[in-house]
């Protein structure tokens, strides 16, 4: 198994990868009621970001039109910059996490629901002509938070999924392993 330590993969064992201690409830309060209070602003800043590369790249067509190279950069700018603003900010609790914090049995509940989801689009037959099926996904913290990311490598595990070298204290990535075999 691999993760990040200081901008490095190492090998590790996932035993290490277990569940946050529960937060205190006036932390996750604070919490919320920031979230409540940012998430507007945060949305609106996402549509401004979203409308600015939409109109930075149409004026840019043109140069795109005669360089590969401008293109490509373009692409890899709004990806990140689309990325940091469609994810939310790690200090931020849900209501579902602030109702939660502390319960194994829901944070093992919902690493089930999320595994079942994407396995079954993983799963899914190929169709001619169509966009293949995912083959690699991407747990977040804030789902196994309360069980620790070696119950979510356990469980894909016994569903067929591979790790990915992850970072624990973000998200763990998957995956499909049946998707580099040969098909008939």
């Amino acid at each position: 198994m691999y993760e990040y330590r200081d901008g490095q993969f190492v090998t590790s064992s996932t035993e290490a990868w277990v569940a946050w201690p529960a937060r205190p409830r006036w932390q996750l309060v604070t919490r919320f009621v920031a979230t409540v209070l940012f998430m507007p602003l945060w949305i609106a800043f996402g549509i401004v970001v979203f409308c600015a590369t939409l109109a930075i790249g149409l004026l840019t067509e043109v140069v795109a039109a005669v360089s590969s190279s401008y293109e490509k950069g373009f692409d890899r700018f709004m990806d990140r910059a689309l990325d940091r603003v469609t994810t939310l900010p790690r200090w931020c609790v849900l209501w579902s996490e602030a109702r939660y914090e502390g319960d194994a049995d829901h944070y093992r509940a919902e690493v089930d629901k999320l595994l079942a989801r994407w396995t079954a689009r993983a799963s899914a037959p190929r169709v001619p002509n169509k966009s293949q099926p995912v083959a690699e996904c991407e747990i977040p913290r804030r789902a196994y938070r309360g069980v620790g990311g070696h119950y979510v490598v356990q469980a894909a595990t016994a569903q067929g999924w591979e790790l990915r070298p992850s970072e624990p204290e973000k998200s763990i990535r998957l995956w499909w392993s049946a998707a580099s075999a040969p098909q008939s």
